[in-house]
């Protein structure tokens, strides 16, 4: 029987790769990968598509791209403020290893003509000099600059990282679209696509003997550490921030690599040196892998509006004390101007021809290369030649789509001021399979191509990163932006080596340490914990309301004083707005209403986005509870009929909270980022029961007070295990505010916090204590020694208010931000 499944099972892969093949229809004049020049399916595609055709291969690969959720993988458009889920297409881009060599031997090439330009243009200017190239090409860019005229590198190079965005033509040579030396981006979206893609097809991607990526970024995380001067180097990976078109892709790269993600106002340069700002004081950052364009990197010297950069970076980089790569202005290579020059500069510099040509582009500011692009107008495309010059140009388009009135205005602009642009051959771009609606489609595609500098020299990632078209058109103007990505599979005659970043030997240290938290991501993580302690004790209260309008009784919780009470808070809280309205709307709004700031819904897109900007500190499993508890209830939304369905969703987020708490007490190391985390926490969580306490404990607080207490305060089961008489007004206030073995109460929530400032940190060496302890220990002595009988309200109020003082008193000590944040004692440990 077992054989009978298993024929009928290639039977029916096979008709499934029959009727792919048969419906495959190639676009004219466009070479395809999958049929070659030939027209013939090639072997290296065929095992691939055997495979998928007979697996239930959309099923496979949607339960692998559910990582690409859980994971928070994401990029955003330029302009907008919300992210959009990573577009990833099951079938990956298959190229031989013999195809692989020729590129990989272009790839090395052009990285290194692009160095020779800038260590040329940067150092003795011969090329200018001697008429090679025209001084506006260079002067014209605005990513040159003049600042680092004379300045060696630190580290010997220019460029760390390069990258070349690459199209196969009509002829079936490999062609390159755009050079990439500012801040190449694409290889952690590169790394995120194998790690989706290998989880669909584990056994085929071992079988195909598909390169492996670990080795590469091996080499580039050893080759950024050799470029500092000490052993073991602080290496930093410099982000624009959250609002980065690829932050996703930043903080991936920085957990997978090790580094520390950091943005301008974790920095400050001081002495020559750069150093980042941590709970401990200034340490020393030795390398500096940007994000960020050369022109925001330091506002003293470059643009004075820039918020993303470091005052003095510059001056720190002219001096050594630190490495930033790529080399600030190393983006001047990346001009379209300077690409109809490529072929002559690699016979004068490298005195070789090109491997790769450039797609064929003249520069407008030469007389004769104008007078040929405004004659063959009609059929060019036109582009910027330099960033920022675009006129009505956002980037390449085809003169002929271009509207009458934006043909006038282009060709007054290129006669008036012919330098800022550039002609460029309209090409064929190959095309590559893609499955649509259960057929496999043609379309076009670009290939970027990453070259990093390593201890054994330039190497080329085997794979990258594809782009892929949502339209037919293969006119490779039109790829700017890819609307899907896809795997880069560089596949094998024989079994690849298998690699693992295991280091062996005793030159590797064993460390237990705290860790040098930046004060930005011990901010985001203190707040996270408020957000989501807050969000608990909102829903608690939500439940109770709900369990207040369900009861036929009259007295649980009463629906009188008790139920006042409770949306009194609720108002307070932001949850509700005014009185709230009937029962049951309070229930609903508290939990949905978007325009409430202080409602369920709203805390909880709160801690994401606090969230967002550290996710190279989080798990995936804690970024998709955060994920999927935000779904559920904006799914939820207006479909809240009755207390029944919001009690049920109610019930749902605090699930949802109880496994993030667990995780975050579980899964987290018990390091300095994980103390901030709690101490959000436990500050919340202590003023919010104060709170609690003031309104529901009074000395005239009914039995419903009490027990409604109890329950915001998760305290039902060890009250009635405690006392076997009902509620007490004492018992109750001693077990929520004074007992120091419920984990609940006030007392274990300043106990926990002592622990923590205990462990953290001190900047100054006097053995004075620092504010936030000044603040704590008075306060936990004052727990320890209180009475039930004399926790009167305006004492309960002066916790609750000096919990709020501690909050202040850690975000002044710890949380130094800004590029003119001055700390309120001396700043010690610079190492």
């Amino acid at each position: 029987m077992a054989d009978d499944n298993s024929t009928a099972a290639r039977r029916r892969g096979a008709d499934q790769l029959k009727r792919w093949l048969d419906g495959y229809r190639t676009l004219p004049g466009a070479p395809d990968e999958l049929m070659g020049l030939g027209g013939q399916p090639a072997e290296h595609w065929m095992g691939f598509l055997r495979e998928i055709a007979g697996a239930a291969s959309d099923d496979r690969f949607g339960m692998a791209a559910r990582h690409i959720r859980d994971s928070g993988a994401s990029y955003r458009i330029y302009g907008e403020e919300a992210e959009r889920s990573w577009p990833l297409d099951p079938v990956p881009l298959i190229l031989s290893q013999g195809e692989w060599d020729e590129i990989s031997a272009g790839v090395i090439q052009r990285a290194e003509l692009m160095e020779a330009v800038l260590r040329d243009l940067y150092g003795e200017g011969r090329l200018v000099g001697e008429g090679v190239l025209p001084a506006a090409v260079v002067t014209g860019s605005p990513d040159f600059l003049r600042a680092m005229r004379g300045v060696a590198p630190p580290a010997g190079r220019y460029l760390q990282v390069y990258a070349a965005d690459l199209g196969r033509g009509p002829d079936g040579r490999w062609w390159v679209l755009e050079d990439k030396a500012q801040a190449p981006s694409g290889a952690g979206y590169a790394l995120e696509n194998r790690l989706v893609v290998s989880r669909a097809y584990p056994n085929l991607y071992t079988s195909l003997n598909v390169h492996r990526l670990a080795p590469f970024f091996d080499a580039l995380r050893r080759g950024l550490a050799a470029t500092a001067e000490r052993d073991e180097p602080r290496i930093c990976l410099l982000s624009p921030g959250p609002f980065s078109q690829t932050y996703f892709e930043q903080a991936h790269l920085a957990r997978y690599l090790g580094f520390l993600l950091v943005e301008g106002d974790d920095l400050v340069a001081r002495d020559g040196k750069v150093w980042v700002r941590t709970i401990a004081g200034l340490k020393r950052a030795d390398v500096i892998l940007r994000r960020v364009d050369s022109d925001f990197l330091d506002p003293l010297e470059l643009n004075a509006a820039s918020r993303l950069g470091v005052p003095g970076m510059l001056e720190a980089i002219r001096s050594g004390g630190v490495t930033v790569l790529n080399m600030p202005g190393a983006g001047v290579v990346e001009s379209r101007a300077l690409m109809g020059f490529s072929a002559s500069l690699c016979r004068r510099l490298l005195g070789e021809e090109l491997k790769l040509p450039n797609i064929a582009t003249w520069w407008c500011g030469q007389p004769r290369e104008q007078a040929l692009v405004e004659a063959e107008l009609e059929h060019m495309a036109v582009a910027p030649a330099f960033p920022g010059h675009a006129g009505p140009l956002a980037g390449p388009r085809l003169f002929a789509d271009l509207a009458p009135g934006q043909k006038a205005e282009l060709r007054a602009r290129l006669a008036d001021r012919p330098g800022d642009f550039v002609g460029q051959e309209v090409a064929q771009l190959s095309t590559m399979p893609v499955l649509r609606n259960g057929r496999l489609e043609p379309t076009p595609f670009v290939l970027r191509v990453f070259c990093a500098a390593t201890p054994e020299g330039l190497r080329v990632m085997p794979g990258g990163f594809c782009r892929t078209s949502d339209g037919a058109d293969v006119r490779a103007v039109f790829m700017g932006e890819g609307a899907r990505t896809n795997d880069v599979w560089i596949v094998d005659d024989k079994p690849v080596e298998r690699m693992t970043l295991i280091q062996t030997g005793e030159d590797v240290k064993v460390r237990r340490i705290l860790g040098h938290l930046p004060s930005r991501a011990a901010d985001n993580l203190f707040w996270l914990g408020r957000y989501l302690e807050r969000t608990e004790a909102t829903a608690r209260m939500v439940r109770a309301l709900c369990s207040s309008v369900m009861d036929s009784e009259s007295a649980l919780h009463g629906r009188g004083q008790t139920f006042e009470a409770l949306r009194a808070i609720l108002v307070d809280w932001g949850a509700l707005k005014g009185d709230g309205g009937l029962a049951a709307d309070a229930v609903r709004n508290s939990l949905q209403d978007a325009s409430a700031w202080g409602s369920v819904i709203n805390l909880v897109r709160s801690a994401k986005r606090t969230a967002s900007g550290m996710r190279e500190r989080l798990s995936a499993d804690f970024w998709g509870l955060l994920v999927d508890l935000e779904a559920d209830l904006a799914g939820g939304a207006g479909s809240i009929h009755n207390e029944a369905e919001a009690l049920e969703q109610v019930e749902n987020a605090l699930r949802h909270l109880a496994g993030l708490s667990g995780l975050a007490q579980e899964n987290m190391n018990r390091v300095a980022g994980w103390r901030f985390l709690d101490m959000g926490r436990r500050i919340e969580r202590g003023a919010n029961t104060c709170q609690f306490v003031r309104t529901l404990a009074h000395d005239e607080a009914s039995i419903d007070d009490l027990d409604l207490l109890l329950d915001l305060n998760d305290s039902q089961i060890t009250y009635r295990a405690r006392y076997i008489i009902g509620l007490a007004l004492n018992p109750v206030r001693d077990l929520v505010m004074l007992d120091p073995f419920n984990t609940r109460s006030v007392a274990f929530q300043v106990e926990a916090l002592k622990e923590h400032i205990a462990v953290l940190p001190t900047l100054q060496e006097d053995g004075i204590a620092e504010a936030p302890s000044r603040i704590l220990l008075p306060l936990a002595a004052e727990l320890e020694t209180e009475d039930a009988s004399a926790l009167f309200a305006d004492n309960v109020q002066r916790y609750e208010e000096t919990l709020f003082s501690l909050a202040n008193a850690i975000a002044d000590r710890f949380f130094l931000q800004g590029a003119n944040a001055v700390p309120t004692v001396k700043l010690v440990g610079l190492a």
